[in-house]
């Protein structure tokens, strides 16, 4: 996708939005697979499935909702999209992070991602909410940057080398001790999918310094620096990724995700109501 058709998919979707739920958001929260209890702690709901706004994707993966939902956490205008969009289906970089776009257009400035991950850390628990502290970036084929020369969506030489905001990231730790949350730190490392990884891969991995395995956020992360947004992260722990594991599915990875699913609504929750963004 160019900068003309990405921009062109871009305003049509803010335009519809618009005229459906305003502007002048303040943080959005992109929900994993399996995720979704954090959309009922929010007031004043106003749902948007997917397939009615012009010119955004729809998520094709069990466990997403495809639905956008504005409302507000503790006096906070929030935008949550309930449902990501993976370049294993077959969407481009660009495509998977035009709702980070769309956010940024209706005045976003703070970004919460959540996604399931494999646990490689042996400290890490099934359940374990991981605040992401940094990422390897191992989704190389396709830059959500590569290609776009229009100056509307920021420099294209994005400097990650502080991708996760110290601030937030102190703010989920913070939030997840003081509630007694099973909350955990570490680096986040994201391969293509949709199969799960190999033994010899997951022993690539823990060398390389990653303490959980997904298939999704690094690109929303890039093109939300990119748009000066403060950035956060939450690994779900849903599977433990060790050499001994043998069996492993998408199902699986719902069931855990929905057992920690409160835990992480608490967590997000109490982040965005505590913090002046």
């Amino acid at each position: 996708m160019d900068s003309a058709q990405l921009r062109q998919q871009v305003t049509i979707a803010v335009d519809s939005l618009t005229r459906r739920i305003g502007q002048s958001y303040e943080v959005t929260v992109v929900l994993g697979s399996g995720l979704s209890s954090f959309v009922d702690r929010m007031d004043a709901r106003t749902v948007v499935p997917y397939v009615e706004i012009p010119g955004f994707p729809v998520s094709t993966v069990k466990g997403h909702a495809s639905e956008l939902v504005a409302g507000s956490i503790g006096g906070h205008r929030v935008l949550c999209f309930a449902g990501r969009f993976h370049y294993y289906e077959g969407y481009d970089a660009a495509t998977v992070t035009i709702p980070v776009r769309v956010a940024q257009a209706l005045g976003v400035r703070t970004a919460l991602f959540t996604n399931a991950a494999g646990g490689i850390a042996d400290r890490l628990r099934l359940g374990d909410l991981m605040v992401i502290e940094d990422h390897l970036n191992l989704l190389t084929a396709d830059s959500p940057l590569r290609g776009l020369s229009d100056e509307v969506f920021g420099s294209k030489f994005v400097n990650m080398y502080s991708a996760y905001d110290p601030t937030v990231t102190r703010a989920l730790k913070s939030v997840g001790e003081h509630r007694s949350l099973p909350i955990a730190s570490g680096v986040y490392a994201a391969l293509s999918g949709p199969q799960f990884e190999t033994r010899a891969e997951i022993r690539m991995l823990r060398i390389l310094g990653a303490d959980a395995v997904g298939m999704s956020t690094i690109p929303e992360v890039i093109v939300a620096n990119q748009a000066g947004m403060r950035v956060g992260g939450v690994s779900v722990i849903t599977d433990l990724a060790t050499d001994t594991v043998t069996e492993l599915s998408h199902d699986q990875v719902l069931a855990t995700a929905h057992r920690a699913d409160e835990h992480l609504a608490e967590l997000l929750a109490g982040v965005i109501e505590g913090t002046e963004w």
